[in-house]
């Protein structure tokens, strides 16, 4: 809760627009049920359909091996916010170009920003290009194309818990004071990631409502320290700057253990990972799986090989794949790294054989072994606790 006032209080005293005797709406995250039941289901990527076996192709009774699905470029690589950091006036290019160039630093984005009053309250508001803010919401948000079809039409776009305190419905317009006072339909709610943070609009309608420019940016870097991030930035953006870290200290491992998860050949990512943890490691959480496949691939945006080599939707190096591919869910034929089916049951046998389904540090140890690097663990974890919040 502390960050959320912060986030909220630096947004609103550096961007010049305070909501005088407006009342705050409290932010948090939609439970399972309520983003179940909202305008914007959490699709996950299909998977191609099982093919259909040739005379001469496979043996009877076989599955013949499938393609990874070609609408995995559709889904952005997601980046998980680390630090928010605010400086009044706005960050300037010059500003930007220190931050880039502190030690991890993987990834920016300079976002508009201001406290205004929409129906009547107040709701703290960022706005970014939909191709350069969607990749830092979380996954459910990330992958939701009715969403950021509305967003690109200026709708706007808030916390499920923001809408309700607001009465908002979808498609209906509601006035808004700012800069200016005008009217804005709301296109829905989502998880937005960001703690403090109540609604999202596009660069245009952010423009429009006069929202400050650059009044803050979103910094990416797992591999760092983030005390040590934190300070570099405060340094790098002065000693007025606001500079608020974005995850906890402590990643937990507590994460939900699907017992019971969908049953046949999975036909979504979500049912692969969900599936696989079952089948191939009982007690390893799926959210794990699914924490991986992002970050490894995008789920399948990008099968390789990378800088090391490694291929397919988990990334398996070429020596390991050898060792501990797989044919999953009654494949046949020799293992196939770059298809999800054989991959992703592949990588919970590893990470299986590693301990993950103890939990704790054991699960911690696991996820390191497969990418030798604390900060990947952090990354791992972090994400694959968003998951189990969305999902359950």
């Amino acid at each position: 809760m502390a960050v959320s006032v912060a986030v909220a209080s630096s947004v609103a005293a550096l961007s010049g627009h305070p909501a005088a005797r407006a009342t705050p709406v409290t932010t948090g995250a939609p439970s399972a049920a309520s983003l179940t039941g909202s305008s914007y289901p959490a699709p996950m990527l299909n998977l191609p359909a099982p093919s259909t076996s040739q005379p001469g192709t496979s043996q009877p009774g076989s599955t013949a091996k499938q393609q990874p699905s070609a609408a995995g470029a559709a889904v952005p690589r997601l980046v998980v916010p680390d630090i928010i950091a605010a400086v009044p006036g706005g960050v300037t290019p010059a500003d930007l170009a220190k931050i880039r160039k502190l030690n991890q630093v993987i990834a920016v984005l300079p976002i508009a920003g201001a406290r205004i009053t929409v129906n009547g309250r107040a709701l703290t508001v960022l706005g970014a290009p939909a191709a350069a803010l969607r990749p830092w919401t979380p996954p459910a948000t990330a992958v939701s194309a009715q969403l950021w079809s509305e967003f690109s039409q200026g709708d706007l776009i808030t916390t499920a818990s923001a809408a309700l305190g607001l009465q908002l419905v979808s498609s209906s317009e509601y006035p808004v004071a700012a800069a200016v006072r005008t009217r804005i339909t709301f296109g829905g709610a989502a998880l937005l990631g960001i703690a403090g943070v109540d609604a999202i609009v596009d660069e245009q309608r952010a423009a429009q409502l006069g929202l400050v420019r650059n009044v803050a940016v979103l910094i990416n870097a797992p591999a760092a320290g983030m005390d040590s991030l934190a300070a570099q930035v405060r340094t790098a953006l002065g000693s007025a700057s606001r500079v608020i870290r974005l995850v906890p200290e402590v990643v937990s491992t507590s994460l939900p253990v699907d017992t019971n998860p969908p049953k046949g050949t999975p036909d979504s990512y979500m049912a692969l990972f969900q599936e696989s943890a079952a089948r191939y490691c009982p007690g390893l959480s799926w959210t794990v799986l699914a924490a991986i496949g992002q970050i490894e691939s995008g789920d399948g945006a990008n099968m390789g090989p990378s800088s090391a080599g490694a291929l397919g939707p988990m990334q398996f190096l070429p020596s390991t794949w050898q060792s501990w591919g797989i044919d999953g869910f009654g494949e046949t034929g020799p293992p196939d790294v770059m298809d999800p089916l054989d991959a992703v049951p592949s990588a919970a046998r590893l990470l299986c054989a590693d301990g993950a389904a103890a939990g704790g540090q054991a699960l911690r140890q696991a996820i390191f072994d497969y990418n030798h690097a604390d900060w990947y663990v952090d990354e791992v974890l972090t994400l694959a606790g968003e998951y189990a919040r969305e999902f359950g």
